[in-house]
């Protein structure tokens, strides 16, 4: 049997829990790996001014697959004053180790499947069954942005933009700019991923999500794009929504759709809403596939208030960690984690709080292994 290397990275808060909860599920089942830890997150930044450490982006260069837990953020200030005090006033900016990443290692395709398991007492309606694609590397989450901007910035805008002259006598420092960054090749390959999911397994319609009506450069570009690209794909069913119809429509009537794909910040929105149509975020699990480096991760944040109680809901990160086995062509044990999920949730029986049971992180685990080694 092939014996991985997983970067192990996880993170502050539960995920330091819930991804010893999935190494329990995982070793049950019989995989091979070996499990290096990486360190992320914040105790990293206040103590080395830096979330994400070289030594950790080394290692996932050098790993098969990685699995992330969570991780804590706060603003720019609060972030600061957290720093060892050798290290404040320096100008460090904390950013996302989850944002960095992505942009780093070009992890682009953000697949994010919701699914209703059967006899789960918070499924919205029961047979939902909605994968998300989200691009993970561009649009408003690209990263370049200006607090106090800088006069060059604010001359150039007045100069190219005729809206933008209602800001001509605002100070610098009393605005702040965030770019929504979009390519052609950014949109085409997410694009292309969803459809070329839905052709593999059988989907039959693709929707795309943006807001084209009002941000018609960036949003424009992703529609006309997908337009192009579903010439591709006969069999295939394309048809788009605005974001904000595509809240409203997917609460009215979620069977309506199949697989969804949009620009990176209406992908991160209309998952969280299928993630709670699906039992809420302890049921989201999320793959960051690039061509030469993947990582898999729950989709919710570290709820630092409940670390170290072991009660939050782990279910997340094992269906993340189900993705990875799926993802390195473990198709059997992947298989055998996914049935122990569907029948632990059916019987209802070792449940976690949000589910109405009193079961520990590690306790719901167990229960997991136990009927995955069944199948």
């Amino acid at each position: 049997m092939t014996k991985y290397k997983v970067a192990w990275l996880p993170g502050d808060g539960i995920g330091i829990e819930v991804m010893e909860a999935a190494r329990l599920v995982l070793d049950k089942v019989g995989f091979k790996a070996d499990y290096i830890h990486g360190d992320i997150g914040w105790e990293f930044w206040c103590k080395e001014g830096d979330a994400f450490p070289q030594r950790t982006i080394d290692l996932l260069k050098n790993s098969d697959v990685s699995m992330f837990g969570a991780i804590t953020s706060k603003p720019v200030k609060a972030a600061e004053a957290e720093l060892v005090p050798e290290l404040r006033g320096k100008g460090l900016v904390y950013r996302s180790p989850i944002v960095r990443m992505r942009q780093m290692f070009d992890l682009y395709n953000c697949l994010r499947p919701c699914k209703a398991f059967p006899g789960n007492p918070l499924n919205f309606k029961e047979g939902i069954d909605l994968v998300i694609f989200r691009e993970n590397t561009e649009d408003l989450y690209c990263g370049v942005e200006f607090n106090t901007v800088p006069q060059e910035l604010k001359d150039t805008l007045l100069k190219l933009s005729k809206p933008f002259a209602a800001f001509k006598d605002v100070p610098l420092e009393d605005y702040a700019i965030s770019t929504k960054i979009n390519t052609k090749k950014g949109c085409e390959r997410i694009i292309r991923a969803a459809f070329d999911f839905a052709k593999k397994f059988g989907r039959k319609k693709v929707t795309v999500v943006h807001k084209a009506n009002v941000v018609r450069a960036t949003d424009g570009l992703f529609l006309e794009t997908a337009k192009r690209v579903a010439k591709d794909y006969p069999t295939i069913q394309m048809d788009d929504a605005n974001i904000d119809a595509m809240c409203m429509w997917l609460l009215k009537n979620p069977f309506n759709y199949d697989v969804l794909v949009a620009p990176n910040l209406y992908g991160d929105i209309v998952s969280d809403l299928c993630a709670q149509m699906v039992g809420g975020l302890g049921f989201g699990c999320s793959g960051n596939i690039g061509d030469k480096v993947s990582v898999f991760e729950p989709t919710h944040g570290s709820a630092p208030k409940y670390a170290g109680m072991y009660k939050c809901n782990p279910i997340a990160t094992i269906l993340a960690a189900q993705m990875m086995l799926d993802h390195l062509g473990e198709k059997d044990m992947a298989a055998r984690i996914y049935h122990g999920v569907a029948q632990t949730v059916k019987e209802c029986k070792v449940v976690t709080y949000d589910m109405g049971g009193k079961a520990k992180t590690l306790e719901v685990a167990e229960e997991i292994a136990k009927h995955a080694m069944k199948a």
